[in-house]
C-alpha cells in the first residue's frame, strides 16, 4: 500500500468541514506546511515564527546531528533553545527521536505566538498534528487514510479541554517517518509536541503487535503509560479503539 495517497498530498481533509467563522492562512516552508484557521489573517506572525523554528532546530542539528537521526531519545539539554528542549523532552517521555515531535512542536509555537499577539481563536494544523483553541466545543475529525472509518470518526472536544493539542501518527499515510501498521494514531494531551512523539511511539506498537485487533489491544496498551495524554483513538482498517477521556461521535 503506498504510504503517500493523493488525498494526503493534496491535503485534501483541509477541505472538509473548516469553520466559517475563522479566515484560513497558509504557511510553508520546506517540509513545514501549516494550515491555520484564526479570527483575523496571521501569515506574516505565523511565517516569522515558522523561519525561527526551524533556524532553531537546523543550527542545534549542525552542532549534534543525531538530533535529526536519533530513533531514540536523546538526553536533555539545559542550554538548548525552549523549542529543542520540548522535543528532547517529549522524545524522552515517549521513548523516540525528538524528531518525532518537530511538528508539533512547530504547531504548538506558532499557535502560542499568535494567541500571545492578540488572537483569540486559532487551529494550527501541521501535517495532522494540530494546536487547537476555541471558545466553544468542536469537533475534530479523523483522518485514517484508506480506511472505511476515515472521516467518519470525530473527537468532540469542549472548550474547557482547550488549548488542547489533537495528534495524528500514521504508518500509511505521510511522509514521516513510521515503523507502525496503523491507518490512524490520535492522541489529545496538553502538549503538542509530546502528543506528537507519543502518537509516534503508539503507531509503532501497533506493528510491534501484528497490526489489526492485536495491534490496537497492544497500543492502548502501552497507552496507559503515558500519564500525560487525555486520550488516544486507534485506528487499523476497519476496527478501531480507544483509551482515556475521548468522545468520539459519528459524523
Amino acid at each position: 500500500m503506498t504510504k503517500d495517497p493523493h488525498s494526503y498530498r493534496q491535503r485534501a481533509y483541509r477541505q472538509v468541514q473548516a469553520p466559517a467563522d475563522l479566515v484560513a492562512s497558509y504557511v510553508r516552508v520546506s517540509e513545514t506546511d501549516l494550515h491555520i484557521l484564526a479570527d483575523r489573517p496571521v501569515e506574516r506572525e505565523a511565517m516569522e515564527t515558522v523561519l525561527q523554528c526551524r533556524l532553531a532546530i537546523e543550527s542545534y542539528a549542525a552542532r549534534r546531528p543525531a538530533f535529526f537521526s536519533s530513533l531514540f531519545p536523546l538526553p536533555p539539554d539545559p542550554l538548548a533553545p525552549p523549542l529543542i528542549r520540548e522535543m528532547l523532552a517529549a522524545g524522552e517521555a515517549a521513548g523516540v527521536g525528538p524528531m518525532a515531535a518537530v511538528a508539533g512542536a512547530i504547531a504548538e509555537h506558532v499557535g502560542r505566538r499568535l494567541l500571545g499577539c492578540g488572537v483569540r481563536e486559532i487551529i494550527v494544523e501541521n501535517g495532522g498534528d494540530i494546536f487547537l483553541r476555541r471558545r466553544r466545543d468542536c469537533t475534530v475529525a479523523i483522518f485514517a487514510g484508506r480506511s472505511p472509518l476515515s472521516g467518519r470518526i470525530g473527537l468532540r472536544i469542549a472548550a474547557r479541554q482547550m488549548p488542547i493539542a489533537v495528534c495524528t501518527s500514521s504508518g500509511t499515510v505521510g511522509h514521516s517517518l513510521s515503523f507502525g501498521d496503523a491507518d490512524s494514531v490520535t492522541v489529545l494531551a496538553a502538549s503538542t509536541p509530546l502528543a506528537d512523539a507519543v502518537a509516534t511511539r503508539l503507531g509503532n506498537e501497533v506493528g510491534r503487535g501484528g497490526g489489526g485487533e492485536g495491534g490496537i489491544r497492544q497500543a492502548l496498551e502501552v497507552a496507559g503509560s503515558f500519564a500525560d495524554s487525555i486520550g488516544v483513538v486507534v485506528i487499523c482498517g476497519g476496527l478501531m479503539g480507544a483509551v482515556g477521556d475521548v468522545e468520539l461521535v459519528r459524523l
